[in-house]
């Protein structure tokens, strides 16, 4: 009998499948999102070097201070254009988008469409 996977073996699968075809480079670094029940995170990652450039997430006070809720859509779009704004001040303007085995829409796109109009090209 084949055992059916979770929904989290799932994602990890194809998060393993989307990450064997892009990678961050220090001129176009990786910005990852993962998604908890709670909270959403991003990060933006040289991985020829293995360093996180900068973060954002909504356990950060800076960003769950003007939140009524740390996990919907307005949240997403707060974490979007803070990694935006930390990645600018650091000098990275173009970037790789890794949805982390996410389906792109929802909270994933709001943050993604949020760093966009922040300033970060894909």
């Amino acid at each position: 009998m084949i055992k059916k996977a979770s929904r989290k073996e799932a994602r990890v699968k194809r998060h393993y499948r989307l990450r064997n075809k892009i990678s961050g480079t220090s001129d176009c670094p990786r910005l990852c999102v993962f998604r908890s029940s709670r909270h959403i995170y991003a990060q933006i990652i040289d991985d020829t070097a293995g360093n996180t450039i900068a973060a954002a997430s909504t356990m950060e006070k800076a960003v769950s201070a003007a939140l009524k809720n740390t996990f919907n859509i307005e949240a997403a779009k707060a974490v979007g254009a803070a990694v935006a704004q930390k990645a600018a001040a650091k000098g990275v303007k173009a970037v790789v988008f890794d949805r982390g085995g996410y389906l792109y829409h929802g909270k994933v796109k709001a943050l993604a469409d949020s760093a966009r109009a922040a300033g970060l090209e894909f």
